[in-house]
């Protein structure tokens, strides 16, 4: 369970290398004036739409963890701060002993991502979370997940008698969580390359999310304390996520269960215990057991892109009267009429549609990245005994994240809510662009193409 990469704001961008945006932002802001009136007209009628549900701000499902972000150099030498850490350390009751083992010779692994550098290098840099920096048919390669779902229904019988106990304790179906074990580590293929404890000393000394890796850094010391794991086991993630499901220290702390009954949390040397980890940590989030993560629809041929995303939502009953329906051309569950759900749309009109369950927040939770989530509900189905996504994907390249910045600091210059300036073009940024093509008369796709970026930067 990874914790996702922080954010800038379109200020802090243009601060720190984006200055073209300056001069581009007060042509285009000119030129769109009229655009913003009718950015807040079509975006009153998207919610306010006959059967809409507008979810709730404060649901937590609906935001990404929010971090603090460390854009600066660190101010201390490395074996400074670790001497800061040991003396908190020792308030908390570890002892001294356990530093002495964890942090004598201890050196930063520089190598890692997501490490504060400056601009001009980290705007270069192409290293990053895949959910991010691929597009939907690279990540979702269909002859992996083919691969997975095979390995994933031999392992279903090897682990029968696990898997049911928590699926009887969690209400969690054996598919979603041999997905998790597959996608996190393809099932112990997946070599673990890190010392957990160098791995998080590095993040909480000079990564962008400081404050989070300190805390995780201060509970994984803990762990050693206790003896629940020895150095030797603790391999991990860049991130310091551990075990066949990548666990941080507090998903251990917060989530962590005995399944094999020895009296012991261990996710490092028993697979029932890690595997039980991850269904508890998705009841803890909300999962509704007997539902599903969605299911891919067809659309009708009016239907507006910029209807995309969880803040849009209605029920499933309202959606096929709307004109959805499922591309297997099976209908709707009887059990899900009343319930709400949304639309989501990773390559805006041009590939395949999907209306959203709850429960695909949930797996959001693992992992905050709409494809992060798809590819786990989507190998459930297959280890499950379904097929292959009935719509290919449309586009085999995306454009670079950096050009996504681009287009997300020009939208939010010119009057059009994109969000953060991150690179990730999620729902908002989606919803940003199709505004933007209506207002400009432009072909309504919803997705950051060249086109996209040359129209914003003329």
């Amino acid at each position: 369970m990874v914790p996702q990469s922080g954010t800038v704001d379109a200020g802090a961008y243009m601060a720190s290398g984006g200055k073209w945006i300056d001069g581009q932002s007060r042509r285009i802001t000119a030129s769109l004036a009229v655009a913003r009136a009718l950015l807040i007209a079509l975006s009153a009628a998207a919610l306010h739409a006959p059967g809409a549900v507008a979810a709730s701000p404060a649901d937590p499902l609906l935001s990404p963890p929010a971090f603090v972000i460390s854009t600066e150099p660190p101010q201390k030498s490395f074996d400074a701060f670790l001497a800061d850490v040991r003396t908190e350390a020792r308030t908390r009751g570890i002892r001294s002993s356990t530093l002495t083992r964890a942090f004598d010779g201890l050196e930063p692994d520089l190598r890692m991502p997501d490490l504060v550098r400056s601009p001009r290098t980290q705007r270069k840099r192409k290293r990053g979370q895949p959910e991010f920096i691929r597009p939907p048919a690279d990540y979702l390669d269909r002859r992996q997940l083919e691969r997975l779902a095979g390995t994933g229904q031999r392992l279903a019988k090897k682990h029968a008698d696990a898997l049911a106990q928590i699926q009887r304790r969690f209400g969690v179906r054996p598919a979603v969580v041999l997905a998790i074990w597959g996608r996190e580590t393809a099932f112990g293929g997946y070599r673990l390359r890190h010392d957990a404890i160098r791995a998080l000393a590095t993040q909480a000394w000079t990564g962008r999310r400081r404050v989070k890796f300190r805390k995780e850094l201060l509970l994984a010391l803990a762990l050693l304390d206790d003896g629940r794991v020895t150095r030797k086991d603790m391999r991990s993630s860049w991130a310091g996520a551990m075990g066949p499901t990548q666990l941080l220290p507090s998903n251990v702390r917060d989530h962590g269960t005995d399944i094999d009954g020895d009296g012991r949390i261990d996710i490092w040397r028993s697979l029932p215990d890690a595997l039980g980890a991850a269904a508890k940590s998705l009841v803890d989030n909300g999962w509704q057991s007997g539902r599903t993560w969605g299911w891919e629809v067809r659309l009708p041929a009016s239907f507006d892109c910029t209807l995309e995303g969880p803040r849009t939502q209605r029920t499933v009953a309202d959606w096929r009267a709307a004109g959805l329906a499922r591309t297997s051309g099976r209908a709707f569950p009887a059990n899900a009429a009343s319930e709400n759900a949304y639309i989501l749309l990773p390559e805006g009109t041009r590939g395949p549609a999907f209306l959203m369950h709850r429960n695909f927040l949930v797996l959001k939770s693992y992992n905050y990245a709409d494809l992060y989530a798809l590819f786990v509900g989507h190998l459930a189905d297959r280890i499950a005994g379904g097929g292959d996504f009935n719509t290919a994907w449309a586009t085999r390249t995306q454009l670079p994240k950096h050009r996504i910045e681009d287009i997300q600091a020009a939208l939010n210059a010119a009057g059009f809510a994109a969000g953060k300036v991150d690179g990730r073009a999620g729902t908002i940024t989606r919803n940003a662009i199709g505004a933007f093509q209506k207002a400009r008369g432009l072909p309504v796709d919803c997705y950051p193409s060249r086109d996209v970026w040359q129209a914003l930067t003329r």
